[in-house]
């Protein structure tokens, strides 16, 4: 039986057999039997490289924070999620970077905290009641790797990329359907890192981005 520690674009924590491509924490969420008993313990959300330094984990390990996984840094990013400094280095500094020309474009990036980009990223992504909060936009004017929604096609998450929107799975996009246009979408990608994504932001995705087909 999968574990849960699958994570959607809409920060949802699900159990399923596909594997990610990288991996993450929100702190400990996990009890002594690999249980997940909260969403979130810590507002660091980090995205983190599978390997590092030969470090050897036990998954859910008692006292230990709880590994989550992810398609790929479309799905992070969309579910509140930010790169960590220690692993993915240099991808929080070009993060940051953007994040900071995005947002303050006033202020030097390099005086730009990881705490500051964590509390901003807490405040949009929590809705009433601990639900994913998200806000309306204009599919025309969203950058290429943010992800969407409709509340009219039962919740089904789409990443933006070129004339198309490209339907997500946990095991890939499997779906193809062309970009409308004029068209106002719920946007499941924080607002401030949508503007660093429209920066400059080059964010990794998964590859079936190439191969996803098309729908009628």
């Amino acid at each position: 039986m999968p574990r849960q520690n699958r994570v959607t674009p809409s920060g949802t924590i699900i159990a399923v057999p596909e594997r990610g491509t990288l991996m993450g924490n929100r702190g400990i969420l996990h009890n002594a039997d690999g249980q997940i008993r909260r969403p979130w313990k810590e507002k660091r959300w980090l995205i983190c490289m599978l390997e590092f330094n030969g470090r050897q984990r036990q998954v859910m390990a008692p006292n230990r924070y709880t590994e989550l996984f992810f398609l790929d840094e479309a799905t992070a990013l969309a579910a509140g999620h930010r790169p960590c400094f220690e692993c993915r280095r240099a991808r929080f500094l070009a993060f940051r970077d953007a994040w900071a020309t995005g947002n303050h474009p006033a202020v030097p990036p390099e005086t730009i905290k990881a705490g500051m980009i964590d509390e901003r990223l807490h405040a949009e992504r929590l809705g009433p009641g601990r639900s994913k909060r998200t806000f309306p936009a204009n599919v025309d004017d969203l950058p290429d790797g943010v992800l969407i929604t409709r509340p009219d096609e039962s919740g089904g998450a789409y990443l933006v990329w070129g004339e198309h929107l490209l339907a997500w799975s946990p095991g890939g996009y499997a779906e193809r359907r062309q970009r409308p246009t004029a068209a106002t979408f719920s946007v499941l990608t924080p607002r401030s890192t949508v503007a660093a994504i429209r920066a400059g932001y080059q964010l990794d995705v998964h590859s079936s981005v190439s191969k996803a087909g098309r729908t009628m």
